[in-house]
């Protein structure tokens, strides 16, 4: 395999049922052998992806005394300044800064926590509107993922659902600016496994993004124009035991020639609501396949994986 497999979300939307389970079957085979897949005929249009491209691009390049207004400190929301995330067991910072746009949960959530109000962005009026509304099509989109994950699991195809509306899920928008000084142990982004359920990226204005293959090997994730990569957080891996893999990836440096360049990304990191549980599930554990992990809910993972990436 030298690129990530690439399924079609028609087939599981369409009336046929042999469509439906081809598209089961397609997506959980690329989830237990890679954990990448290339997704098309998401919710997103091209427009709105061209939409919240122009929008961000605006926003990074606003003054920096401009964007530090935005940056709140503990919020999670809002603007994160240049190099303040960094992998898990690494001490340099990644090269880039981001912005989070979070969940707007419906009066009747009946959340155990509250979650941060976004921050609005006065100097661009339609930043906060074309963000959210990537954000809902793509929390829709993930939510039809999950649907097939659950049939190619043995669970109820609706298991995910009550727990990931209104979940915790964010939109980061990022910025890699250009890279004007040899740097030293950092990358874009290091090597590392999301920590949610799933997540959903937008195609990035450059390349740079590799996935760890199973023999240890890099290659490159390539998606068709359009498409959304789609991977398997550690969350969703833990929850599973093993069973859909949270493939290691990373954001490498460009070659040397092409360090001017920026590079912008838009992943949604879907969250489950906090309390739910991530307990191995039954279906995955037999003989072969003990448990492998301890029980532990959503909320008290996250928070442990915060502490290790600096950002709590």
């Amino acid at each position: 395999m030298t690129n990530i497999p690439s399924v079609d979300l028609a087939d599981f939307l369409s009336n046929d049922p042999a469509r439906k389970e081809k598209f089961v079957q397609e997506i959980g085979v690329a989830y237990s052998e890679i954990g990448f897949a290339s997704v098309k005929n998401h919710f997103l249009s091209d427009d709105l992806m061209d939409k919240l491209y122009g929008e961000v691009k605006d926003f990074f390049a606003l003054p920096e005394e401009v964007k530090k207004n935005y940056e709140i400190e503990g919020l999670g929301r809002g603007y994160i300044s240049f190099g303040k995330e960094h992998a898990k067991g690494k001490k340099e910072g990644d090269l880039k800064e981001f912005w989070h746009f979070g969940q707007e949960p419906s009066n009747d959530a009946n959340l155990i926590e509250k979650y941060p109000d976004n921050v609005n962005v006065t100097e661009q009026p339609s930043f906060n509107e074309v963000g959210l509304e990537a954000y809902r099509l793509l929390e829709k989109t993930g939510m039809y993922v999950l649907r097939a994950l659950s049939l190619y699991i043995g669970l109820d195809e609706f298991y995910y659902d009550k727990w990931i509306t209104d979940g915790n899920s964010i939109l980061r928008p990022i910025h890699y600016p250009p890279i004007k000084n040899e740097p030293k142990g950092a990358v874009r982004a290091g090597a590392h496994g999301d920590i949610n359920l799933i997540t959903l990226l937008m195609g990035a204005s450059a390349g740079g993004l590799q996935v760890l293959r199973n023999d240890g090997e890099w290659i490159e994730a390539k998606p068709e124009a359009g498409n959304l990569v789609v991977n398997v957080g550690d969350m969703l891996e833990r929850h599973t035991n093993n069973k859909l893999r949270s493939t290691i990836h990373r954001v490498v440096n460009p070659p040397k020639e092409e360090w001017k360049n920026p590079r912008y990304s838009i992943p949604f990191f879907m969250h489950p609501r906090s309390e739910m549980k991530l307990n191995c599930l039954k279906e995955c554990i037999d003989e072969k396949h003990p448990k492998a992990f301890d029980d532990i809910t959503a909320g008290e993972f996250l928070n442990q994986r915060l502490r290790e990436i600096g950002l709590i």
